[in-house]
């Protein structure tokens, strides 16, 4: 009975070391995180603007339905979300499985090329992209040399949506890849092996092995990707502008705008930004649903 009572008297404490030690990072992330959303949320309740706020109810939330900009914007976003996402995934699994072969050459050269442009700074790299896409940029010197007409990259909506997205795939490829590299090391290459042996093609290996036991990543890197996609600002801003027109712009960059630019409207903002908080939460658990067998 003693021994009993010592047991509980030691899981007790432990459990409050536990508790201890997460009391600094609960009270932190409940500071500067879910403390500033309550406070947007009562703030997407209020009309007017600058200083002379009052209650509006819904009246923000009934004029995102009815705005034709966010609707665009909306639109422009979930495009993004839907060609970038699943392309940059792919590429960055395709090329972590060739940079994890262990006979392969000079693999720290490309694992570290292939990462630097995540770490590149956004404004540089779309200065960059703006030159080597802009009317005499360097993608149109090659057309000209092979006799094609150039194309006017940000003119038109559906080039500039592609230049966002190649930029988009070009920075976070590697970022997501060195997820899926630490995750393939920490399978034993003699699974590969014996595969082999059994007669398994590389291509067999890859679908049967790597990608079932790399699910729960791929699964992670797939909602920050959703994540970080959905909350996209600096490619609109510093690449097209949100042009031609608002063609390009996302849904931040228009929060961006209507907080601080055009007759800054912050209880509109806080409503645009509570409506994509709600799209992140439900397409993180949609994915966590169908990725957790459990």
């Amino acid at each position: 009975m003693g021994t009993q009572k010592k047991h509980m008297t030691l899981k007790k404490k432990h459990g409050l070391i536990g508790w201890g030690f997460l009391l600094p990072a609960t009270l932190l992330i409940a500071w500067m995180s879910f403390y500033p959303m309550i406070q947007a949320f009562i703030l997407s309740l209020q009309t007017g603007t600058g200083v002379n706020l009052k209650f509006g109810g819904l009246a923000n939330y009934i004029r995102i339905i009815e705005d034709a900009t966010f609707r665009q914007t909306l639109f422009n976003t979930f495009l993004y979300l839907i060609i970038q996402v699943p392309i940059m995934l792919i590429l960055a699994l395709a090329l972590a499985s060739m940079l994890n072969n262990k006979h392969l050459r000079f693999k720290g050269l490309f694992r570290t090329a292939i990462f630097l442009p995540c770490a590149t700074s956004l404004v540089s790299y779309s200065m960059i992209f703006r030159s080597i896409f802009s009317n005499d940029g360097l993608i149109n010197s090659i057309l000209r040399n092979f006799g094609m007409d150039p194309i006017m990259w940000f003119s038109n909506a559906w080039t500039a949506r592609i230049v966002i997205i190649i930029a988009l795939v070009w920075r976070w490829t590697g970022y997501n890849m060195v997820f899926y590299l630490a995750g393939l090391q920490n399978i034993e290459y003699s699974v590969y092996e014996a595969a082999r042996i059994d007669g398994a093609s590389p291509m067999q290996s890859f679908f049967k092995i790597t990608v079932p036991l790399l699910k729960p990543i791929i699964l992670l890197t797939a909602i920050m990707s959703t994540n970080g996609t959905l909350q996209l600002f600096d490619e609109s801003v510093n690449l097209t502008n949100g042009g031609p027109g608002k063609a390009t712009m996302t849904m931040s960059h228009y929060i961006y705008n209507t907080s601080f630019v055009n007759s800054p409207n912050f209880g509109y903002a806080a409503a645009m930004s509570i409506v994509i908080l709600i799209m992140v939460a439900i397409l993180a658990l949609i994915q966590m649903k169908v990725g957790d067998e459990r």
